[in-house]
């Protein structure tokens, strides 16, 4: 037991951190790795691997998972601020350089070999970008010398247009809807709402001109017939397949032909071997996580942590309302993870590193200005007890 005498990193750490956050994501953590032994080994299996593969790496990357997210976790508010920055920087570096020597994966460079790893650098800077945005947008509330919204746009630019160069228009959609919610909420008017609607509603009319696979898949979820969709219509056949309780783990059948089980669609193998009400019990905790958040978000006065905590938590609800959706057909297909339980290195990583500083954002900390109060009230009585 910590006691809350003890005034080391740690013990310190343990009494301002939100633990319903903390182990809410730990939850999720391991739910991820149960749902990997039911739905990775038919892949391995059909791809010519152990039927574990998946499963073994799963686990293998939650230990560092685990590790960056406490770690970062433990940062002030002035070092996550310049953590982010260095992130930002790196990873805006890699995402350049993948465009040239990054690994082409069905027409898209998304991902470059560093060190024997294949890493997706665009994981990593999604939540330094949110953060950084959120720093822009209050300096330039506070001083009027320092644009900070016209800096924050022109980031905003460099970002989206490395990402549709890969490209990449689901992460560009989600970044683009993360850093307007924290623009709204740093009380942008009215002529800037339109004028990002419109830039939006632009910029989703040129993707389904210019790139074919998008305008597939709008034109594919209105009208299915247009083209393939087997695995969106396999999917839901899981999900129907298992009713409300499940077949039972290991029982699944459906998700044996479902291409990518351990990844996009592993919701639906939840559904199939676990059943709907365990569906709805993950939603619930998604939801508990993203309403928790915000609520310390909005309650803090410090507008940076105020502005850069809610734009992580918003970024991680809508990429987990996304994937759900495309599980269940009620948005087109999107290749978008569901945060800490599909499969994937860079996601688990990244995402690591975007609640530990949602964590770290959000510990409680003094107010300086009823500190100061009271160490004025001690402090008079002190000068009255020396006259």
């Amino acid at each position: 037991m910590v006691s809350r005498a003890d005034r080391g990193i740690f013990a310190e750490w343990w009494w301002t951190v939100d633990k319903y956050l903390l182990f809410s994501m730990l939850a999720l953590m391991i739910t991820g790795v149960v749902l990997s032994l039911a739905g990775s080994p038919p892949v391995a299996e059909r791809i010519g691997l152990d039927s574990f593969h998946f499963t073994t790496r799963h686990v293998l990357f939650l230990i560092p998972t685990i590790a960056i997210m406490l770690a970062t976790s433990m940062l002030s508010p002035q070092k996550a601020r310049r953590t982010a920055l260095i992130v930002f920087i790196v990873a805006i570096v890699l995402m350049f350089l993948t465009l040239f020597v990054g690994q082409e994966v069905k027409g898209a460079r998304r991902w470059i070999n560093v060190i024997g790893f294949s890493l997706q650098p665009s994981e990593f800077m999604k939540p330094a970008f949110i953060v950084l945005s959120a720093w822009l947008f209050t300096e330039n509330s506070r001083r009027s010398d320092i644009p900070g919204n016209i800096f924050a746009i022109l980031l905003l630019t460099i970002v989206v247009a490395l990402l549709v160069a890969q490209p990449d228009l689901g992460q560009t959609m989600l970044v683009v809807i993360a850093w307007s919610a924290v623009f709204f909420m740093a009380g942008l008017s009215w002529y800037w709402i339109l004028a990002l609607a419109g830039l939006g509603a632009g910029g989703v009319l040129a993707a389904y001109t210019v790139f074919p696979h998008f305008a597939g898949r709008i034109n594919r979820f209105l009208d299915p017939g247009t083209g393939d969709t087997f695995q969106v219509d396999t999917a839901m056949q899981s999900i129907l397949g298992g009713g409300w309780f499940g077949r039972g783990p290991g029982e699944g059948v459906v998700k044996r032909i479902l291409p990518d089980s351990h990844t996009d669609f592993i919701f639906a193998v939840a559904a199939e071997e676990y059943g709907i009400l365990v569906c709805i019990g993950l939603v619930l905790v998604f939801a508990f996580i993203v309403v928790r958040g915000l609520s310390h978000s909005l309650k803090n006065e410090d507008p940076f942590i105020r502005l850069s905590s809610a734009g992580l938590i918003v970024m991680f609800g809508v990429q987990s309302v996304i994937n759900m959706s495309v599980n269940l057909n009620l948005v087109p297909a999107k290749g978008m993870t569901l945060p800490f339980i599909s499969y994937g290195g860079s996601s688990m990583l990244a995402l690591a590193f975007q609640m530990g500083l949602v964590l770290a954002l959000t510990r409680r900390r003094f107010e300086p200005i009823r500190l100061t109060a009271g160490l004025g009230r001690y402090g008079n009585a002190a000068k009255a007890g020396a006259v």
